[in-house]
Parts: structure tokens; sequence; C-alpha cells
């Protein structure tokens, strides 16, 4: 599959929960992690997803946000997967954050260049990539 998107995690489909709308999907990734995406009750039936079918986690850089500290603060996002920024490549105005998370997957985020120097963003710093359930699209092979 060819896609824009910067990330794209293979998965499997571990549980579906309908909603009245909207479904929850989580997906476990070949490294381990579960990303929960929230889909219309259509996406569902016209993807035909199920538990155990395998599908593709797509995720636009620019809805990612980088947390290097929470300061006791929880999130509502519930997708938050930690890693080490392993390049940061820096732009005119915005730069791209590539963090390594378990399993050796890559998270790419875009943040802007004040974001960076705030957050003071090198490589084999500790970071969290977070966003949220709506940010994902799947995709299943046909």
């Amino acid at each position: 599959m060819k896609a824009s998107s910067r990330n794209q995690f293979r998965g499997v489909v571990t549980e579906v929960v309908i909603g009245a709308v909207n479904a929850e999907v989580y997906v476990q990734l070949d490294g381990g992690e579960t990303l929960i995406a929230s889909i219309t009750n259509d996406s569902v039936t016209t993807l035909n997803l199920t538990k155990d079918i395998q599908v593709i986690a797509l995720i636009k850089a620019p809805q990612i946000i980088i947390v290097t500290d929470f300061g006791g603060y929880k999130l509502s996002a519930r997708n938050q997967l930690q890693g080490i920024v392993s390049q940061v490549r820096r732009g005119v105005i915005n730069s791209e954050i590539i963090l390594t998370i378990k399993g050796g997957d890559h998270v790419a985020a875009t943040v802007t260049n004040d974001s960076v120097q705030t957050l003071n963003l090198h490589e084999g710093q500790i970071a969290t990539a977070v966003f949220k359930a709506g940010a994902i699209m799947l995709a299943v092979a046909s």
C-alpha cells in the first residue's frame, strides 16, 4: 500500500467495541504496543473488521504530540507510545521527530522548531508520542 501518512503500523485487531455511532478498535502492533482507533460503525462493516484480522493503522505526523514530561497530569488521549528520540530533522519552521518505540517501530511527529527548543528535544532522549483515537485510520487488504 502506498499512502502519504508517515506512520503506518501493522497489527492485529484484538477487540472491536461497537457503540451507537462509532466503534473502538484495539490493534496490537507487531512490537507489542496496543493502539485504540475510533472509527464509524459503517467503517467496521465496510472493512469487515473482526478479531484477529490484520490491519494497517495510519496516523499523520502532524496529529502526533510529543511529550517529555507529563508533570503529574493524565491526558484523555489513550494512545501514548513511549520511546527514544532517534532523529531530529530540522526544517525552516518545523522539525520532524522520529521516536523508536518498543519492538523497533518508528513514530514520526511534526512539531515546530520552537517546540524542539522548548522541550530540548535531542537524540537519545525519552519522549512519548501522544495522539487521539480519532487520528487513526485503519486499512485492510482487499
